[in-house]
């Protein structure tokens, strides 16, 4: 789903519109118009037009509520919250990583149906006083409330992705001490309640209630999509975590003796057909003194080159983001996140460089363990970019390991 139209920003969080959110919002007003002009005898077909559009877009502020009450309990849980889209089957909170606890996950997820059962008890407390100065007004106050208190029990279904979902996952988390086995228990109860919820939908469907079918079908292949996407974060974070840094290592470096000139170093850059520009390391009789970049080249004239030597030019390798070849790949992937880091030289078991890890060479390694071969034109354009291959989103997985607490 794409990021849609920015509308405003509440408590820094922007409010965005897909433009599928049109779609619905133009069923929902015909819908209510239709059972207004059912319950109401007295309305004239313009009044029921406009209180069925008021309807819709009121049950879309409600929608818009439960996920700020999902948001500003986030934020206050310490995470960060990017956006809140509202879309075709209703609205969505994104987040940049869970919480770290799952207390904290389950007073987050049980945000929203808590705001919304507030409102259904506040609306339908309230329609029968209001039936009495305006039937119409009434109608809409009614209608609303049973709307929230159905969007309220909907979400607390025991299922990914729905709220009651990730209600399961963070007590399943709380008494096994596992967030992993919180979220194998609520994608598989999400799976399930999507096949019921298709099976359902075709019942429907068959039986002629064409509206009501289709929309169970459409939830039910959202939910299958969403558990979907849940098994595959979870292989990949297996694979993020069983995979060590040596089995994707690279060696991007190239070795120089200490009194090689720089004229050598000038060379060595031009023969760098592909422009890589691999890490030059520095020795002295096979001690490691550390490296030296194209600085000197820059700074001294062309005269010298011949006197200059690469070992008066030397910086320390602790100046390298370094990395431990025997940790998991995770840990790599959070260190490649950091700003101007593209890539780790890799220190092996006696603390010297034994070779370098890269964006496209993780995502590789990544990709065959779980079976996957990309085409070599993809990755050669991936090196040349230092990102991951097809936009690979690894970053944020290996952040919901740290979070998890189990890595």
């Amino acid at each position: 789903m794409g990021e849609g139209w920015q509308l405003l920003s509440i408590r820094g969080i922007p409010l965005r519109i897909h433009p599928s959110w049109f779609v619905i919002l133009g069923l929902a007003t015909v819908a209510f118009q239709q059972q207004y002009s059912q319950q109401l005898r007295s309305g004239h077909p313009a009044e029921l037009w406009l209180l069925g559009l008021l309807t819709a877009l009121l049950l879309f502020v409600s929608v818009l509520l439960h996920e700020l009450g999902h948001s500003l309990v986030a934020l206050r849980q310490g995470v960060q919250v990017r956006s809140i889209t509202l879309f075709l089957l209703g609205g969505v909170a994104s987040v940049e990583k869970e919480c770290p606890t799952a207390i904290g996950s389950l007073l987050v997820a049980a945000a929203g149906p808590l705001v919304s059962l507030v409102l259904a008890v506040a609306l339908l407390s309230s329609g029968h006083s209001i039936s009495h100065a305006s039937p119409l007004l009434g109608a809409m106050v009614n209608e609303l409330g049973g709307l929230n208190l159905i969007l309220a029990l909907f979400n607390l279904l025991p299922g990914l992705p729905l709220d009651g979902g990730l209600i399961l996952k963070a007590l399943v988390w709380q008494f096994t001490g596992s967030q992993r086995k919180g979220i194998q228990v609520a994608t598989a109860s999400g799976r399930l309640l999507s096949l019921l919820a298709i099976g359902l939908g075709v019942v429907l469907l068959l039986r002629g209630a064409s509206v009501g079918g289709l929309w169970l079908m459409l939830l039910g292949w959202f939910g299958l999509g969403a558990a979907r996407n849940q098994t595959q974060l979870l292989a990949l974070q297996a694979v993020l975590r069983q995979l060590k840094v040596r089995e994707a290592a690279q060696r991007r470096f190239r070795v120089l003796e200490a009194d090689t000139n720089l004229r050598e170093l000038s060379r060595l850059r031009v023969q760098d057909e592909q422009g890589l520009g691999d890490w030059l390391l520095v020795t002295r009789q096979g001690r490691w003194l550390g490296y030296i970049d194209d600085a000197p080249l820059q700074q001294l004239p062309v005269q010298r080159w011949d006197q200059e030597r690469a070992g008066d030019h030397v910086k320390p390798l602790a100046q390298l983001p370094q990395i431990r070849d025997d940790a998991p790949l995770w840990q790599a992937v959070l260190q490649l996140d950091q700003p101007d880091t593209n890539r780790l030289l890799v220190i092996g078991p006696a603390g010297l460089p034994s070779g370098t890890l890269e964006r496209p060479e993780l995502a590789e390694r990544v990709l065959e363990k779980l079976g996957v071969r990309l085409p070599q034109a993809i990755l050669e354009a991936a090196r040349r970019q230092g990102i991951y291959p097809l936009g690979m989103g690894l970053a944020p997985v290996a952040r919901s390991i740290e979070a998890s607490g189990e890595a």
